[in-house]
C-alpha cells in the first residue's frame, strides 16, 4: 500500500468534509430565519449533522496525517506544508473540545472556515515530503511542534469566539466618533481575512493557468578581508511581475495584461531572500483581496459587519465572551510548554544554546507575553467584553505573524521551512 497516495486521498476529502459542514453549520444559523416550523428545532437539526459532517472532516484530517508519517517514515512537521496542515488539524481538535463544553453550534460557523483557510493555505507549499536536516532529527521536535501548534488553535478559536463577539456587539447604527471607530476597525478586520483568501486564489490562480517569469539577479557583497564579490541567482515568480527583483534582467515572462518585465523594480533597501518575489505576492495578495471584499460589499450592499450583525441575533454575548476567554486560557499553558519551553530544550540539543534570539524566537516570545498580558487585564483589570475581544483578534494575528510572516520575510534559522 502506498502510505502517501492513502494520506493525499484523505487530506482532499477532509478538505471537502469541512467545507460542507461549514455550509450545514450556515443552514443551521442563517436558515432558521426562513425555514418553516421551529427555528430552535432547525438549528438543532442541522447543526447536529453540520457537527457530525466536520467530526467525519477531523477523522479523515488524522488519517492524512499519520499516513503521511508512516509513508514519510518521519513525523509530518518538517516544512511549511506539514506545519499548516498540523495547524489546520489541531484547530479542529480544539473546536470539538469547545465544542463538547458549550456546545454552541454558531461558533462552527467560524472556526469551521478558518480551518479550510488555513488548510488551503498549505496548499500553497510544496507537499512533497523532505528529508529531516540534521537540526530536526529529535524527540524533541515532535513535542515543540505538536505542542506549540495545539496551543495557537486554541488561540484560533478564542480569535474566532472574539470576532464573533465584536459582529454580535457592534452597533452600525451608532454614528458617534467611538461607533464609527469600532465600525471601521471591523471592517478592516474582515478586510484583511479576505487579502488571506485573495493570496490562496492568487496562488491557485496563476499556478494553475501555468504562469512563470524568471529573473537574474545580481548581487555584491563585501566579505571580511574587504573583498567585493559578485553572485548571480535566479528568482522564479509565479505571479505576474508588479515588482521584479532588484538590479535583475529578465529572462522569461508570460505575458499578462501587457506585463512583461515587470512593472516596478523592488527598492534596493528591500532585503532578504526573494524578497522581490515576496513583495510582489504581497501586493498581488492585496490586489484580489480588496477586489473579492469589493465584490461580496456589492453584492451586501452594506458593510460586510453590519450584513453578519442580524444573523446573530439571538446569540447572548456573554457566552461568545466566556468561549473566547476559555480557549485562551486552555492554550496558553499549552503553548507556554510547546512554543517556548521544549523548543529551549530542542535549540540546546539542536544548536547548543537555549536561546539565540532568532526572529522565530523572538516572535514566539512576543506571542506569549502578548497572551500573558491579555490575561492579566482579564483577570486583574476586569477587561471583559469588548476590550478582552479586540485582544483576542490582535493576538492571532500575532501568531500567524510568527507562523508566516517570520518564515517567509525575515531569514532565520527557521527558514529551513519548505518555503517555495
Amino acid at each position: 500500500m502506498n502510505w502517501l497516495d492513502v494520506s493525499s486521498s484523505s487530506f482532499i476529502v477532509a478538505f471537502f468534509l469541512y467545507v460542507i459542514a461549514s455550509i450545514f453549520y450556515m443552514v443551521a444559523i442563517a436558515g432558521k430565519k426562513w425555514g418553516k416550523g421551529d427555528p430552535k428545532a432547525h438549528e438543532v437539526r442541522w447543526s447536529k449533522i453540520a457537527f457530525v459532517t466536520s467530526t467525519l472532516g477531523l477523522a479523515a484530517h488524522l488519517v492524512f496525517f499519520f499516513t503521511r508519517w508512516i509513508g514519510s517514515g518521519q513525523i509530518p512537521t518538517s516544512n511549511m506544508y506539514e506545519f499548516i496542515t498540523l495547524l489546520g488539524m489541531t484547530i479542529m481538535i480544539a473546536y470539538t473540545i469547545i465544542h463538547f463544553i458549550y456546545k454552541k453550534p454558531l461558533l462552527g460557523m467560524f472556526a469551521l472556515p478558518l480551518t479550510i483557510i488555513i488548510i488551503a493555505y498549505a496548499s500553497v507549499f510544496p507537499q512533497e515530503v523532505q528529508p529531516l536536516i540534521p537540526a530536526l532529527q529529535s524527540h524533541w521536535l515532535k513535542i515543540h511542534v505538536t505542542m506549540a501548534a495545539l496551543g495557537e488553535a486554541f488561540f484560533a478559536v478564542g480569535f474566532a469566539a472574539g470576532l464573533m463577539y465584536l459582529l454580535r456587539t457592534i452597533d452600525y447604527t451608532d454614528k458617534s466618533k467611538s461607533g464609527k471607530r469600532a465600525q471601521r476597525w471591523l471592517e478592516f478586520t474582515l478586510i484583511s481575512i479576505f487579502v488571506v483568501i485573495g493570496f490562496i486564489v492568487a496562488s491557485f490562480g496563476f499556478k494553475g493557468a501555468g504562469y512563470v517569469a524568471e529573473f537574474q539577479q545580481e548581487t555584491a557583497s563585501v566579505s571580511q578581508a574587504g573583498e567585493l564579490s559578485t553572485s548571480y541567482e535566479v528568482v522564479k515568480y509565479t505571479m505576474p511581475p508588479i515588482f521584479k527583483p532588484y538590479n535583475s534582467e529578465t529572462l522569461q515572462v508570460t505575458p499578462f495584461l501587457g506585463m512583461t518585465d515587470g512593472l516596478f523594480e523592488t527598492p534596493s533597501w528591500f532585503n532578504g531572500v526573494n524578497s522581490g518575489r515576496k513583495l510582489n505576492t504581497v501586493i498581488w495578495s492585496i490586489i484580489v483581496g480588496l477586489l473579492l471584499y469589493g465584490i461580496v460589499r456589492m453584492i451586501a450592499r452594506k458593510p460586510l459587519g453590519a450584513k453578519i450583525n442580524p444573523m446573530l441575533e439571538g446569540i447572548d454575548p456573554d457566552d461568545l465572551d466566556e468561549i473566547s476567554y476559555r480557549a485562551i486560557v486552555i492554550g496558553f499553558p499549552i503553548f507556554t510548554l510547546g512554543g517556548l519551553i521544549f523548543a529551549m530544550i530542542w535549540a540546546e540539543i539542536a544548536w547548543g544554546r537555549f536561546w539565540g534570539w532568532d526572529p522565530k524566537e523572538v516572535w514566539a516570545l512576543i506571542t506569549w507575553l502578548f497572551y500573558s498580558a491579555y490575561l492579566h487585564f482579564r483577570l486583574s483589570r476586569g477587561w471583559h467584553g469588548k476590550p478582552s475581544a479586540w485582544l483576542a483578534v490582535i493576538g492571532f494575528v500575532i501568531v500567524l505573524f510568527t507562523l508566516v510572516g517570520v518564515n517567509l520575510l525575515i531569514a532565520g534559522m527557521h527558514s529551513y521551512a519548505g518555503v517555495d
